[in-house]
C-alpha cells in the first residue's frame, strides 16, 4: 500500500465530501455577510410595508386560511414524492432477470408502496379535502 495507514485512507475517502460541505457553508455565509455589507439598508414606513404585487395591502397578513389548503398541499406532496420514487424503480425493474426471486421482491415492494399511497388518497377523500365547494 502506498505507505498510507488505514486511518489516512479513510480520511482521504471522505475528504471530497468535507470539501463540498465546507464550500456550501462558506458560500451561504459569504452571501449573508456580503448582502449585509454591500446591500442597501434604507428603512422607512414604505419600505417596511407588506408587498402585494404592487397593490396597496388590504387587511392584515395574519388572516387565517382554511385547513383544506394545507391538506391539499400535503396530498400533492404525497403524490409528487410517489412519482419521484417511481422513476428509479421504473428504470431498474426492466433490467432484472425475468421470473427471478429478486424481481418478485421488487414487484412486492412497489405494490406495497402503491398500496400505502392509495390508502393515503382514500383517507383524504373520506376527510373531504377534494371537495372544492
Amino acid at each position: 500500500m502506498n505507505g498510507l495507514t488505514l486511518s489516512e485512507t479513510d480520511f482521504l475517502d471522505y475528504a471530497p465530501i468535507g470539501i463540498i460541505i465546507l464550500m456550501a457553508v462558506t458560500f451561504a455565509l459569504a452571501n449573508v455577510v456580503l448582502t449585509l455589507m454591500l446591500g442597501p439598508s434604507r428603512k422607512g414606513k414604505t419600505k417596511g410595508m407588506t408587498y402585494e404585487s404592487g397593490m396597496k395591502p388590504i387587511g392584515t397578513a395574519r388572516k387565517r386560511f382554511n385547513i383544506r389548503f394545507y391538506l391539499i398541499a400535503m396530498v400533492f406532496l404525497v403524490f409528487d414524492v410517489e412519482v419521484i420514487f417511481l422513476y428509479p424503480w421504473a428504470s431498474t425493474f426492466p433490467n432484472i432477470e425475468p421470473r427471478s426471486p429478486e424481481g418478485l421482491i421488487w414487484l412486492g415492494r412497489i405494490f406495497f408502496f402503491m398500496f400505502t399511497t392509495v390508502v393515503a388518497y382514500i383517507y383524504g377523500f373520506r376527510k373531504g379535502i377534494f371537495r372544492f365547494d
